[in-house]
């Protein structure tokens, strides 16, 4: 029986959290992922349902704080349902070269 590897689950994980720091310190972030859902709905992305779902949630985290508390919630969450939602986050480039080689998982095989 071959034992799964959590490692890069864990990694995922923590870059989610990561985020959710990042945009409470820096909100203004979430213009960038903003505009790529924008970029990504106008293409028409197979994704389109759970891209209107980020464009809701990060709408409401720049609008109120109880929006980013939402918003901050679901980046830190680690079930089933947001681990399907992370998997189309608006996210990309917003992050450091430095700051993104930490979430890098070498594989090893």
């Amino acid at each position: 029986m071959h034992e799964h590897d959590d490692t890069g689950d864990k990694l995922e994980h923590a870059y989610f959290c990561y985020l959710a720091d990042k945009f409470e310190r820096e909100p203004e972030l979430l213009r960038r992922a903003q505009a790529t859902v924008q970029r990504w709905l106008s293409i028409d992305h197979h994704g389109a349902k759970q891209l209107l779902s980020w464009q809701e949630l990060i709408i409401s985290a720049l609008e109120t704080q109880a929006g980013m508390s939402r918003l901050c919630k679901v980046l830190r969450a680690d079930d089933e349902e947001t681990r399907f939602l992370k998997g189309f986050a608006p996210f990309p480039g917003l992050l450091s070269r430095a700051e993104k080689k930490q979430f890098l998982c070498a594989s090893r095989h």
